[in-house]
């Protein structure tokens, strides 16, 4: 009746040694370490970089702890552990001498922060301690909107000058292209004109939906962007501009940035362990601009960069295709483009499609008109200093919609039309909600977290074992094993811990335990009904347990409304108490009554049960 099959106990200890593994990073501390990040647009951090790492320190006779490499693409970041702080800041002056030919101008930068203590064998289970919010660790926090409409405004203004480039080149003539807010209405005097446009524009546009309207000699075509292409082009916006942030902040040395889109429009940007909010807000606003230029080919630079460089033109060192010489003649900045996205030529090869606005695509026919077989490069300008990102042969007319082929894989399309996008940021933001925590205060918060958590758990200790003795000793391991499984949870999914979070652990527990109250009573009330002790554990955990899933179902509908509509520390109050309840649903049920049929399941002649009452059979209390 009370006993439970093998693979139950098996899934029980697995669950618990899981939450064990994952929980135990949290314990480890963490050690001075180094970040190394790419200080260059065109500069990609790879497994090459960390094997560089490497063999500088050793060549230097500096040990280190670990060398890791840290995320993918533009954020990826090699990482090295080191054992005390004199050998941290001695290996990072090593590192940007030996990294960085031109310490003016350097390729990648070495920032100082600090690195889990995690064992590498846990690190490759993906067992890592719990980021810690700016309340707890202290830093800056600031939320931004972005301007949605003025994403919506570029878009349209190059969706507007790509059709007059193609109605031109398909020789369709029409009365006028007008803007009318979101919309584009096209004028034409004939409907056959209009239908031979409408067939021209789905062809080459397919994200755009078009209506008929207007009547007689005075018809229009009403050009819209689809809903979902309306959503991704928003999307879109906001991505772009969270990449350009991700790439910025790491010039501040924050050990874990957390920048991530909240809502449709909104960015949150959390900076632990920064106080300067000045310079915060400086490096997350600063401007960066694209040029496109021509290529002077009268000049062809080789290994000696003193040639004589015509009045009109300089000569570009930094980044793919260098060193080339350009004109100082701009054609059209990073302004005039509306979207870069990466896609295949006609060949089936990886490319970049480029949509520039109206007077964009009047200035690029002008400039290249003339100059099919020519060289045009296209140059990022930031903090002053210009990167070379790509040098292509001009193959024909471009107009307001083109293509940059010969990439060479989908990798560098994605990654030139990334830096197409985020040179700059894709629209103005303003920021809505600032706020700065001093790191004094934030480990003030972690002792008192701690401290109301340990208590809590202590005082409901020390009630459950007085009033239901052995039970209540039961429930006391079951919450034991409530709280690690919470925490293992919350470490493996990698949730970022603040001061709420902490408070929705200690309602974890007082929801966990009062789950065994009720069981414990309904067992206490089918003692009482005359039960045998073995029916009344059977009893008691079956008729208790229907009570228990109604009042957890509506407390998680409650969490999840939280999760759904909350924002900031409510939101991340909202993830722990969900977890919390569904950790709490499976120890005080599934993980109590395991340990209650190990210990009274085997006994077949069992009198009395140890749960705080005293019980005379064939009595009544």
């Amino acid at each position: 009746m009370n006993r439970y099959p093998a693979w139950k106990y098996i899934l029980i200890a697995v669950a618990l040694l899981l939450g064990a593994l994952y929980t135990a990073p949290n314990y480890f501390g963490e050690s001075p370490a180094l970040q190394v990040t790419s200080g260059r647009s065109t500069v990609k951090v790879t497994s090459e970089l960390m094997t560089q790492v490497d063999q500088i320190l050793t060549k230097e006779s500096i040990k280190s702890e670990g060398v890791t490499m840290d995320g993918a693409g533009n954020l990826a970041s090699v990482r090295v552990r080191f054992a005390d702080p004199d050998t941290q800041f001695k290996a990072k002056l090593v590192l940007e001498k030996d990294l960085n030919t031109d310490a003016s101008d350097p390729a990648y930068i070495v920032t100082v922060n600090l690195q889990a203590n995690t064992p590498m064998w846990m690190q490759k289970l993906h067992a890592l301690p719990m980021f810690l919010g700016l309340d707890l660790r202290g830093g800056v926090h600031f939320l931004m909107q972005v301007d949605a409409k003025a994403v919506l405004t570029k878009k349209v203004q190059g969706i507007q000058s790509a059709a007059r480039s193609i109605l031109r080149d398909k020789n369709i003539r029409h009365a006028g292209i007008d803007r009318a807010g979101d919309s584009i209405e096209i004028n034409f005097r004939d409907a056959d004109t209009r239908l031979k446009a409408k067939n021209a524009l789905s062809d080459q546009m397919s994200e755009l939906a078009f209506a008929d309207a207007g009547a007689g000699s005075d018809l229009k075509l009403v050009i819209n962007l689809k809903p979902a292409a309306l959503k991704a082009t928003v999307d879109e916006g906001v991505k772009q501009n969270i990449s350009t942030l991700s790439k910025r902040v790491n010039e501040l040395g924050v050990a874990e940035p957390l920048i991530q889109q909240q809502g449709p429009d909104r960015i949150v940007v959390q900076l632990p362990g920064v106080q300067d909010v000045a310079r915060a807000k400086a490096i997350i606003g600063r401007t960066a601009t694209l040029e496109v230029r021509l290529v002077d080919e009268t000049i062809v630079p080789g290994t000696e960069l003193s040639s004589a460089i015509p009045f009109n033109s300089e000569l570009f060192t930094v980044g793919k295709g260098v060193p080339v010489v350009l004109s100082k003649d701009v054609i059209l900045t990073g302004d005039y483009i509306s979207s870069a996205t990466a896609s295949f030529d006609q060949n089936q090869q990886a490319a970049v499609s480029i949509d520039l606005n109206g007077d964009g695509g009047r200035k690029m026919r002008e400039a290249t008109r003339e100059r099919v077989g020519k060289r045009m490069a296209i140059v990022l300008f930031e903090k002053g200093k210009p990167e070379v990102l790509s040098v292509a042969t001009i193959q024909q007319e471009l107009g307001s919609r083109f293509q940059i082929t010969g990439m060479g894989g989908a990798e560098n399309a994605n990654e030139l039309s990334l830096l197409l996008r985020s040179g700059a940021l894709s629209a103005p933001m303003t920021v809505i909600e600032e706020r700065t925590i001093g790191p004094q205060l934030g480990a003030e918060n972690i002792a008192k977290g701690f401290h109301s958590t340990l208590y809590g758990f202590i005082a409901i200790a020390i009630f459950m074992i007085a009033y239901y003795m052995l039970f209540g000793a039961f429930s006391v391991l079951a919450l034991a094993s409530n709280l690690l499984l919470l925490i293992g949870l919350l470490s493996m999914i990698q949730v970022t811990l603040t001061l709420p979070g902490i408070a929705a652990i200690a309602l974890a527990l007082g929801m966990a335990i009062d789950a065994n109250v009720l069981i414990n009573e309904r067992i206490r009330e089918e003692l009482r009904a005359g039960s045998t002790p073995q029916a009344a554990i059977s009893a008691g955990f079956d008729r208790a347990w229907a009570t228990i899933l109604d009042s957890n179902v509506t407390t998680l509908i409650v969490g999840l409304a939280l999760l759904a509509f909350g924002s900031g520390p409510v939101r991340g109050f909202a993830v722990v108490h969900c977890l919390g309840i569904l950790t709490s649903m499976f120890s005080s049920v599934f993980v109590s009554r395991g340990v209650v049929n190990l210990w009274y399941g085997r006994k077949k002649k069992l009198t009395s049960l140890s749960i705080g009452t005293v019980w005379v059979p064939g009595t009544s209390k």
